[in-house]
């Protein structure tokens, strides 16, 4: 297949480091398929400062809502011979960004795919918190539902390694509260903002005074949330036994169940429904 499907990573918020390399392929490329096409034309006037542009080049939108169907059309232009260049508005198309479907399409269809290094947040927030960097994994947004997030916190107790999240900054608090609830308000954490960006800031401190930073007032831009993993594997919970002392101190099932999603990583249901079952047989075991 003739033409070549570009994934090129664009500046997180600073122009001057779009690389050389990435702002020729963006002149020279017959399509530029864009997250958001008003910031990608302002990338566009950047990046086309410096040289020659294609005069057939088109500009078309690339989002999560069109990805599916934009992707076949974009395979349709690479084996028609024209090269596309796929951006997402900030970072690194495909990661927690669209771009995922059109190399997995382009590689189906034989084409050649060619990806073009740039900056990551995950990675500028990892370096800039101070957290060690040698193994680290990286999540995400977090769920937006509190028992999926929550459930994903629990699932994460016993990992040794820094986490890495992305949260926007109306949910930075709520996020922070579960974080807290599942890892402890002394865990070691970072909280990155407006990276590359004049206003810059790196806000180190453990989890409970990060949540406490931002009780009331979120942070402004995009954050990316580093947390020190743990340092050893936390140990295995007797479930059925644990809701049992809950029940017994005076909790109901969903508050039960609500108090141990963040620590054993199972979902709410299944946890309100084993309080549930063994709420109705304490009496009995009570008589006995």
């Amino acid at each position: 297949m003739p033409g070549t499907l570009y994934i090129v990573g664009t500046p997180i918020g600073n122009l001057e480091d779009l690389s050389p390399r990435a702002a020729r392929v963006l002149r020279e490329a017959g399509v530029i398929a864009a997250e958001d096409t008003r910031s990608a034309k302002t990338l566009l006037a950047h990046a086309d400062a410096h040289g020659a542009v294609n005069p057939a080049r088109t500009i078309v939108s690339y989002f999560e809502g069109n990805e599916a169907g934009r992707a076949e059309e974009l395979v349709a232009a690479l084996a028609a011979g024209t090269s596309v260049a796929v951006i997402s508005e900030a970072g690194m198309p495909g990661i927690s960004d669209p771009g995922g479907r059109a190399v997995a399409a382009a590689i189906a269809a034989g084409a050649r795919v060619e990806v073009i290094p740039g900056p990551s947040a995950a990675l500028a927030a990892l370096i800039g918190s101070g957290l060690p960097s040698d193994r680290f994994t990286f999540l995400g947004f977090p769920p937006r539902e509190a028992g999926a997030r929550q459930a994903l916190f629990g699932t994460l107790r016993g990992e040794t390694a820094t986490m890495i999240f992305y949260e926007a900054p109306d949910r930075v608090r709520d996020t922070l509260v579960d974080l807290v609830a599942a890892f402890g308000a002394d865990r070691r954490a970072s909280l990155g903002r407006e990276l590359t960006k004049i206003h810059e800031e790196h806000v180190r401190a453990p989890l409970g005074e990060l949540a406490r930073r931002y009780a009331d007032t979120p942070p402004r831009g995009e954050c990316t949330i580093v947390v020190a993993g743990g340092v050893a594997a936390a140990p295995a919970i007797d479930l059925e036994a644990e809701v049992r002392r809950l029940l017994a101190s005076g909790l109901g099932p969903r508050d039960v169940a609500a108090r141990l999603v963040v620590v054993t990583g199972k979902p709410r249901r299944h946890l309100y429904q084993l309080a549930l079952s063994l709420a109705r047989t304490e009496p009995a075991l009570d008589e006995d």
